[in-house]
């Protein structure tokens, strides 16, 4: 076993040292990702502001189970979902070649909510994505996951959540695919209800920045 695991973490360690890259992957870590998903990605990077002027769209948290493999549960379009971390870090490369990541890992005073959050993340796997980004159902987008995965000692959310905006900074009226979208879906824009995204969580001061892949 622990052959395995080291063998394991060499593997990934050649992986990265492909893209002068240093990562030991811990339980718990935050992965914020800068995806490309085309206009739905470029109108909510517009509306996000992340740590040190980053433009994350996408986040997951990273698994490592009892036979050492490396994982990171996440919500996609396809629900909560585990996928392998090297399949993750692969999915928004920049023209380098490197994957367009940056870590964050709880801060010591709030490392006691990994292991619980872990376990919830777990219990949500197969859960639908919530493509209408309602807070209160049961549903998960990917920061909504981390919401609802993070408790601190009291059984409130590590996380804060804001008013969502759906607008154009540019134009002050709603982007015209969120506008089609929500449309499709037969219910209004969700415009100041409470939520957030990957940007909102990376600015924590619950968390901090550890790594960078770019």
């Amino acid at each position: 076993m622990k052959f395995s695991y080291l063998l394991l973490l060499l593997l990934f360690a050649m992986y990265l040292s492909s893209c002068n890259q240093q990562y030991t992957p811990q339980t718990g870590d935050l992965l914020f990702m800068d995806l490309d998903c085309g206009s739905f990605c470029q109108a909510i990077k517009k509306v996000t502001y992340g740590v040190n002027g980053t433009k994350p769209s996408h986040v997951g948290m990273v698994y490592i189970n009892d036979k050492k493999k490396i994982y990171v549960i996440e919500a996609d379009t396809k629900g909560v979902v585990k996928t392998p971390i090297d399949s993750f870090l692969k999915r928004s490369l920049d023209t380098k070649g490197h994957p367009k990541v940056f870590v964050g890992r709880l801060i010591k005073e709030y490392s006691y909510a990994i292991v619980p959050a872990v376990q919830r993340s777990r219990a949500f796997l197969g859960k639908p994505y919530d493509f209408a980004f309602d807070i209160n159902n049961d549903c998960y987008y990917c920061s909504e996951l981390l919401y609802k995965a993070f408790l601190d000692k009291k059984g409130d959310p590590l996380f804060n959540l804001d008013p969502m905006t759906f607008d154009d900074p540019d134009t002050k009226t709603i982007f015209p695919i969120w506008e089609d979208y929500f449309k499709k879906l037969g219910i209004p824009v969700p415009e100041g209800k409470p939520g957030l995204n990957p940007g909102s969580i990376s600015r924590s001061d619950k968390i901090k920045i550890v790594y960078r892949f770019y």
